[in-house]
């Protein structure tokens, strides 16, 4: 090699077009294990047979960590090392092609080169390249034999995540963005504040070949808890000091910011803030990764695959268990093999960011494999109990007396738990239900062997619970029942009009004294401000049914409701001479719409004009109206504008421009804003054309 310090081309278009990641706008190359890429040099006096390579990684390379490999050119290429051969080589270059091994370490190598024939020369650096999981090739432990699914769960920035409750499933866009500016930078920075770096870089970096390390890694730095990770959660439905978690429309705004701040946790984060940027994360990494749904979804605290709630005698939800039920919860499946566990428990495996319950000692969740859960096989790595329960848990809803802390069970219920759990369908924008990946059939023989089966691994069919309810009370049967029933829109802006039915089940005459509250609540249900509460008393004939209308102005909510415009209505009923009756009801109520027209055809490197029209539906005006759009290559950064206020029934028409600068379907993520409305949600595809 010549003394002089050789220049390298990294053929970054072919390169990235074989690896498929030239959608990422780096100047470095970035390319996916397992498979050949191409480098030329020059510089080299030398026979290429007389070349050797090193590349390396981490703080302190070592060939027996796995982290640091010497290859000399050959003929064949190694699946189990890193080899190189020559391509073509000129009077004054050379092009060689290197492969790394399908289960290389991934991270930034530092490439060099040396003569061996020149003796003691030291080695001449030719840069550094980014490795990334390969899903395309059969022999990583990420590999997806499907191409369309690599394509949405690698490639696709857009992502639709779904939320409201399991009556009213609605939906909303998100932006991904792991292609973008900086976010694989971002990413790397990630791994190396972790934890297990701090505690021990070494051992850490020469897991990072491992996509469950990896998962488990993440889950616990996207969370701000134990590690001043990326994200701060807050449920308290007050979010001074940082930006309310509905109102984020992306993550790479998220990872920019908390790069930006000197790696300060960024405020603030609800479960799919979480669930969305550790997607972006894995994603970018090349591990194939989706979010998931979850509705009626359990937080078990305690491990006894049962959630308590309590209530008091006014009907009031009572903060007396960490147990919960959310009415949706979002988390993530990625995919890769489980040597650890057996080929039967590969596939997609359960990710979760948000910090709910600590595991060995730090909020981090899974992975746990689908089918583990599905099985009911609870003792196996990681976290499956906890995973098990939130789709699983039975419910049990107790009467607490606050003067004599005396409980009595109202009722047990085993089929609300795990509904209607959903993610993005593969290259459409629909809804795709994958509760049957989940458990078996609600209520079937199966299901009930399986909960069995998990309770017995866990040790809870044996031992005597006395916090448990008595059989005796399980089996009491109440002499009347009720409902909730909706008598008009749900809508922000609108009065709340339901109907509470009451029906006697028995053939004598009951009394019922009824005390009713509705709370506003998060999206966890967690009581925030209390906005009505009434009472009545009712004797209902033999086998009646009463209904009872229940009106709740707009003015009287409006004040108490928080962002996610979630409230909880509950009517505790006191038979004279029988058992309490709960009716429950959570209903999400919608915001108003708005619409967005892309007005003309929509070509790169060309201007189109797009408009949004929202119309203030409530009789009082609205004010401080915000717009925020952003949408990978339509939009670079994030677009605000400020919209002048809006006079009761009024129609606003916002235009603005966007400039595409790639071709194909694109997405806008559209996010409204103002001081009655908070986070008005709307995406629109683009198709941009040549």
């Amino acid at each position: 090699i010549a003394a002089t310090q050789p220049s390298t081309n990294w053929h970054l278009r072919e390169n990235g077009r074989d690896h498929h990641t030239s959608k990422f706008s780096s100047k470095e190359l970035i390319v996916r294990r397992g498979q050949a890429f191409v480098v030329t040099f020059n510089g080299t006096e030398q026979p290429e047979q007389n070349l050797t390579f090193i590349v390396e990684t981490g703080p302190k390379p070592s060939k027996q960590s796995r982290t640091q490999a010497t290859f000399g050119i050959s003929s064949t290429v190694s699946k189990e090392s890193w080899s190189a051969a020559v391509q073509s080589t000129s009077s004054n270059s050379v092009s060689i092609s290197i492969s790394s091994p399908p289960n290389a370490v991934i991270g930034r190598y530092k490439l060099s080169v040396q003569s061996t024939s020149s003796g003691s020369s030291s080695p001449a650096s030719l840069g550094t390249f980014v490795l990334l999981f390969n899903p395309w090739s059969s022999g990583d432990d990420v590999f997806m034999p499907n191409k369309a699914e690599c394509e949405e769960y690698v490639l696709e920035e857009f992502g639709i995540i779904f939320a409201g409750n399991k009556n009213r499933i609605s939906s909303f866009g998100w932006n991904f963005g792991q292609f973008q500016d900086d976010i694989l930078n971002i990413c790397l920075s990630m791994l190396d504040r972790s934890l297990s770096y701090r505690q021990d870089p070494i051992t850490d970096v020469s897991h990072r070949n491992d996509p469950k390390y990896l998962g488990r890694v993440l889950s616990a730095m996207v969370n701000a808890n134990d590690d001043q990770g990326v994200v701060l959660g807050n449920w308290s439905g007050k979010y001074e000091g940082g930006k309310d978690p509905s109102s984020w429309t992306g993550s790479s705004e998220i990872l920019q910011k908390w790069k930006k701040s000197g790696f300060r946790p960024v405020r603030y984060g609800q479960c799919w803030v979480f669930a969305a940027v550790l997607t972006t994360v894995l994603r970018c990494l090349g591990i194939p990764t989706r979010t998931i749904t979850n509705f009626s979804s359990a937080h078990d605290a305690d491990g006894n695959l049962r959630v308590d709630e309590f209530y008091d005698a006014s009907g009031n939800h009572l903060d007396r268990s960490a147990d919960s039920i959310w009415n949706f919860h979002v988390w993530n499946e990625s995919w890769f093999s489980r040597s650890d566990l057996g080929p039967s428990y590969s596939g997609w495996q359960i990710l979760d960011a948000t910090p709910q319950e600590e595991s060995e000692g730090i909020f981090q969740c899974g992975p746990a494999s689908r089918t583990a859960i599905k099985d009911g096989e609870v003792e196996l790595d990681y976290d499956c109990p906890f995973v098990f329960a939130e789709v699983n848990a039975d419910c049990m809803y107790w009467n607490y007396d606050t003067a004599t802390g005396k409980k009595t069970l109202i009722f047990s219920q085993s089929t609300t738990v795990g509904q209607s759990i959903s993610t993005k369908a593969v290259g459409r924008d629909d809804r795709v239900d994958v509760t049957n990946d989940y458990k078996y059939e609600e209520g079937s023989k199966k299901e009930r062997d399986v909960f069995k089966k998990a309770r017995k691994k866990l040790g809870l069919e044996d031992k005597f619970d006395p916090t448990a309810p008595t059989p005796r009370e399980i089996d009491q049967k109440p002499d009347i029942s009720g409902k909730f029933k909706v008598a008009g829109p749900l809508e922000v802006g609108k009065d709340l009009n339901l109907i509470l039915v009451l029906e006697n089940l028995q053939s004598d005459p009951k009394t019922v004294h009824v005390n009713m509250t509705a709370w506003s609540t998060v999206y966890t249900r967690r009581p925030v401000r209390g906005i009505w509460k009434d009472s009545i008393s009712v004797t209902l004939s033999p086998k009646e049914e009463k209904q009872f209308p229940i009106k709740i102005p707009y003015t009287e909510y409006q004040q108490q409701l928080t962002t996610d415009n979630t409230i909880q209505l509950t009517a505790l009923c006191h038979v004279e001479g029988g058992i309490q009756v709960l009716v429950q009801r959570n209903i999400t109520l919608d915001n108003p719409t708005i619409n967005i027209q892309i007005l003309g055809e929509a070509k790169v490197n060309r201007e189109v004009d797009v408009e949004v029209i929202f119309t203030n539906p409530i009789a009082t005006e609205v004010t401080n109206c915000m717009l925020q759009v952003e949408g990978n290559d339509l939009i670079r950064g994030i677009l605000e504008i400020d919209i002048p206020p809006l006079k009761a029934g009024e129609e606003s028409s916002t235009k603005f421009k966007l400039v595409p600068f790639e071709t194909g379907p694109k997405h806008l993520v559209v996010n409204f804003s103002c001081d009655k409305f908070a986070n008005i949600k709307t995406f629109k595809m683009v198709n941009v054309v040549d």
